[in-house]
């Protein structure tokens, strides 16, 4: 397993798994981190959480990365080593090899050769950008002729390395090995669209720290000391015919291209499918090859979480049965339902039926319904035309809003602070459901209320033992908020409030 797990997950002494692994907390690409090497470094938690790396393999930190290290190469040459030094006893046993790739996460970087293949591809901008790569999904059959992009809602170089990878498998694997393999590639959501920038509290202080540790001039970017990231207008080149990116639950958020290579080989050329699946499919799926049952609910005598997917096997034995090209194959029946929701925003999926719900500023913060069918780029809502499809649907939503625990969307409650753009905390709402008494400060959009809202972010949580109390600490808070403060403490409990600064 070779992947990126960020930092403030594990403390330093605190590696998450002795494995054959190597792990990668955060890391930049291409491991450059100059900020570190300054005493005077005040970056805060922001680069604090997405620059610094550890690494472990088999249970031991790794003190010297190579001088040339990129971790897309870097990670799958160490998948092959792994697999290439199976002695002759566990050659013969299946395993599971997963790869992460970190590198498509800003910062954005490649190797120059790389980048060199694609120099001036993007020189008229992201909204041309957007067009060509619609008209070609149009021409490939991915994406149907007559489809209706959704509008724009106000670094390519990649991929070669996962390619080399594969062709590396192929060469370095026993014979006849990656023939038997079943190989899935995927991305595990849309393009990420955030400007770290734009930031109400942050956006200056970021500024601040890129001009004084990285370069990022024209000719720099996407070298191993610049800083960069897509921003919403080229994410939403990268995730067109669909509505929005990551952080969302319309399609631009979760509809991601999956690649798969069943064991016994596939096709030449390749096959288009276009049936629903999800990532909840790959447990099952795994089992089911590997000729596992899953255990149920109940694991080792404690209870465990029940598959909410569906093996692909079945489907894969149909696909490979078959000499057409574009496969009408389902994975799920029409009846199966799956629901989802992130920071705020929702979703819910019925056959060709869904229901999205995308807050302020970019959606209406309500329920809409789509025909993902017709209209895969949520543009036409039909809830009034159809409302006995609606109405099932959200009867749907809530039997999974109480199944799984969601405790309400931005904007369902009065009273409870909701963010002026995508930009801010997105967990903020949530802090102050069931709440009274909130401070008037937390509703106006002040800056201290925003920057209340970002000391919430990546820090612990400990539960009480006593009234369901919750205390949070807010170390290093100086940098945030002016206060004068150094620590503070927030107690809370169901329906009350009650904020205590200590000196």
């Amino acid at each position: 397993m070779v992947n990126s797990i960020p930092v403030l997950s594990f403390p330093p002494l605190q590696p998450p798994f002795v494995c054959s692994s190597l792990t990668n907390f955060a890391a930049p690409s291409t491991g450059y981190e100059p900020q570190y090497q300054d005493p005077l470094h005040e970056s805060g938690p922001f680069f604090d959480s997405v620059t610094r790396a550890l690494h472990i393999e088999d249970g031991e930190y790794v003190e010297q990365l190579p001088a040339d290290f990129y971790s897309s190469d870097y990670y799958a040459t160490k998948l092959i080593s792994y697999l290439s030094e199976r002695d002759a006893e566990d050659a013969h046993k299946p395993f599971f090899a997963y790869p992460a790739f970190s590198a498509p996460h800003w910062p954005l970087r490649a190797p120059a050769a790389v980048m060199a293949k694609y120099r001036g591809a993007y020189a008229d901008g992201p909204a041309a950008l957007r067009l060509r790569r619609l008209q070609r999904l149009k021409e490939l059959g991915l994406v149907e002729r007559d489809v209706r992009a959704h509008d724009v809602v106000a670094v390519r170089g990649e991929p070669p390395a996962w390619d080399a990878m594969d062709g590396e498998a192929r060469d370095g694997g026993r014979a006849g090995e990656y023939a038997n393999t079943c190989v899935v590639f995927m991305s595990d959501n849309g393009a990420e669209g955030a400007s770290i920038e734009a930031r109400p509290v942050l956006g200056e202080r970021v500024l601040e720290h890129l001009e004084k540790y990285y370069n990022n001039e024209l000719e720099n970017i996407g070298r191993s000391d610049s800083f960069v990231w897509y921003g919403t207008r080229w994410a939403q080149a990268a995730t067109a015919p669909s509505r929005l990116h990551k952080r969302f639950s319309t399609e631009g958020g979760c509809r991601v291209p999956l690649v798969l290579k069943p064991a016994g080989g596939a096709s030449k050329g390749g096959k288009v499918a276009s049936a629903f699946c999800t990532v909840m499919d790959v447990v099952p799926t795994v089992l089911e090859l590997a000729g596992l049952e899953h255990p149920g609910t109940v694991y080792k005598g404690r209870e465990v979480a029940a598959v909410r997917g569906a093996s692909w096997k079945g489907f894969i034995d149909a696909v490979k049965g078959t000499d057409e090209t574009v496969i009408s194959t389902t994975v799920h029946p029409s009846d199966y339902v799956v629901g989802f929701e992130v920071a705020g925003s929702a979703g819910l999926i019925k056959g060709r039926w869904k229901l999205t719900y995308v807050p302020f500023p970019k959606g209406p913060q309500r329920w809409e319904l789509f025909d993902l069918e017709k209209d895969p780029g949520e543009t036409e809502d039909l809830k009034e035309r159809e409302p006995k499809v609606f109405e099932e649907l959200l009867a749907e939503w809530e039997k999974y809003k109480k199944d799984v625990g969601v405790v309400g969307l931005a904007g369902e409650l009065d009273g409870i602070p909701a963010n002026e753009d995508e930009f801010e905390d997105s967990t903020k709402w949530i802090r102050w459901i069931g709440k009274k008494n909130i401070p008037e400060q937390l509703v106006d959009g002040s800056q201290e209320t925003l920057a209340l809202g970002l000391a919430f972010q990546n820090l612990p949580v400990e539960l009480m033992t006593q009234d369901d109390w919750y205390r949070i600490e807010l170390e290093d808070i100086l940098q945030r908020i002016e206060t004068g403060k150094k620590f503070f403490s927030v107690f809370y409990r169901q329906n009350i409030f009650d904020f205590i600064p200590l000196s």
